[in-house]
């Protein structure tokens, strides 16, 4: 019997989500995502990646959210040039517990900020974007403000799921430096220490 595409991406879902993908799945489960994902994007007539789970507007949130977690700079490229969001949406599209955990998180997102600001997620102003994402970057937050804790556990979940997207991408393992099982003939050590 032939290994289906559900039944790798059911084995990229396994873990719970408290749990990094990573530290669960084989690494080949989650180049394999990426593999489906590089080909539907060169199939398709515009070489753009269709959403699965998300709708839209919620795709869009997420493409923004995991660009501000690893944005591109003049050294590397980000999340989004990796295909995080791609990978999120694809592996979401099988798991329910990610469909619960990311699609509320989402909505928390833009209700929370229509009750601040007046206007969802991606209509706020930048300054109000980087307030709230402050607000829900750390734990200790939710105990002066305990309304925050079902956004702190979305961006927590978030941020390991868009670290997992970009570190198991092409982009992610040359931003490494990793050259893969190579034979080396001596091993010079390691560096010296620089002095204080």
């Amino acid at each position: 019997m032939s290994i289906t595409r559900r039944d790798i991406l059911k084995s990229l879902t396994i873990t719970a989500i408290t749990g990094s993908v990573l530290r669960v799945i084989p690494l080949e489960a989650a180049e394999y995502a990426h593999r489906m994902v590089r080909a539907e994007k060169a199939a398709a007539e515009n070489q753009v990646y269709t959403p699965k789970f998300f709708s839209g507007h919620s795709y869009k949130t997420l493409q923004t959210l995991c660009q501000t977690i690893i944005p591109s700079d003049a050294e590397a490229k980000g999340a989004i040039e990796a295909g995080a969001p791609e990978f999120i949406d694809l592996i979401t599209s099988e798991n329910k517990d990610y469909q619960v955990a990311l699609g509320g998180g989402l909505m928390w997102l833009d209700n929370t900020c229509i009750d601040r600001y007046g206007s969802a997620y991606l209509e706020c102003t930048p300054a109000q974007q980087k307030e709230i994402l402050d607000l829900i970057a750390y734990r200790k937050n939710a105990k002066q403000d305990p309304s925050l804790g079902q956004g702190i556990e979305f961006f927590g979940f978030l941020r390991k799921l868009t670290a997992d997207g970009f570190f198991t991408s092409e982009i992610g393992i040359s931003y490494l430096g990793y050259i893969g099982n190579t034979y080396v003939k001596e091993f010079p050590g390691c560096p010296p220490v620089p002095e204080a």
